[in-house]
């Protein structure tokens, strides 16, 4: 295929968006991966009741299991109860850290397709996100987590903000790059699909690597060298996962070195591919998360700097 028709290549998908959140609704927290700071966690836990909701902590989110917040299959069983549960409406994960793939076995996608709810999560949960768009049909949130929520709790209606924007029912999300870089240009149109690089390069070679024909590829990472981003991404292209993209939208790369170097290796990375690439937007292990919904339709411009989706990401009532 030539680089000028990869961009053209449509997938035809659209995610269930979920019901919208109302002042006062149900949040369920869940620890699908690493054991966490309890100082964090009660700092977050300010934060995510101030946003108005009434927050449910389940006891199995304090379980340990060496560096685990439990057994894999407890950790199973827990996110499945607050999703099997009508009385919680959201589900917001308390961290990432690593253990989150090792479940994916043990979830019935099936029944999480049936009760579509706001999930929320980034950096090791991004192997949830995408199985639950990719899996279950469900529009999700690339989001901060419980824990991270604590770093900005100083300024609680920031967060509050970002959170909302995308999950307002009336008004389509449009994120603007921060500090915008655009690496190639151009538009493209899709699903809005990816996370964190690390954990979608070690899916890769399981069943439960997404899909991403047509899909505008976000990406975002922490405390990874230039190189080793190049080697990510040169392990997904010769796995054949990444040439059928139609753009591709980076958040920050925290920790990772020279920016410049890592937008570098991305650019060229993509060079061949004739899809826009545009860097800065305020997603993922910075000092702002903002949320961004995966699995439902939006246009990358380059031009703009801009990632606008083409209808709000949850439902409103009636």
């Amino acid at each position: 295929m030539l680089p000028s028709q990869i961009h053209m290549e449509k997938r035809i998908f659209t995610a269930t968006r979920p019901p919208a959140l109302l002042p006062g609704d149900t949040v369920g927290l869940a620890a699908p991966a690493s054991c966490f700071d309890r100082l964090l966690f009660e700092k977050g836990l300010t934060v995510l009741s101030g946003l108005g909701f009434s927050v449910r902590v389940p006891e199995a989110v304090f379980r340990r299991n060496g560096y685990l917040a439990g057994t894999d299959a407890q950790r199973a069983e827990a996110l499945s109860e607050l999703w099997q549960d009508p009385e919680v409406k959201a589900v917001f994960c308390v961290r990432g850290g690593y253990g989150t793939m090792r479940i994916l076995p043990l979830l019935d996608f099936g029944m999480i397709a049936q009760n579509p709810k706001v999930f929320v999560g980034f950096s090791d949960i991004t192997a949830l996100l995408v199985n639950f768009v990719a899996r279950s049909g469900l529009c999700v949130f690339h989001g901060p987590v419980l824990t991270s929520l604590a770093h900005n709790a100083a300024d609680p209606e920031l967060e509050a903000a970002g959170i909302a924007a995308a999950l307002d029912p009336d008004k389509p999300l449009r994120l603007v790059a921060e500090k915008p870089e655009v690496l190639a240009p151009g538009r493209a149109e899709g699903p809005v699909l990816g996370g964190n690089l690390t954990i979608l390069s070690h899916l890769a070679g399981t069943p439960y690597f997404p899909d991403l024909t047509g899909a505008i590829l976000f990406l975002e990472d922490t405390a990874e060298a230039p190189y080793r981003v190049d080697r990510m991404l040169t392990h997904l292209f010769l796995a054949g996962l990444l040439d059928k993209v139609s753009g591709v939208a980076l958040g920050d790369f925290c920790d990772c070195g020279d920016k410049e170097a890592i937008h570098r290796v991305v650019a060229a990375a993509f060079a061949e591919r004739g899809v826009p690439v545009v860097g800065g937007f305020a997603v993922g292990h910075g000092a702002r998360n903002l949320c961004l919904p995966l699995g439902i339709s939006a246009e990358l411009s380059a031009d703009d700097a801009a990632l606008s989706f083409r209808q709000p990401a949850t439902e409103g009532p009636g």
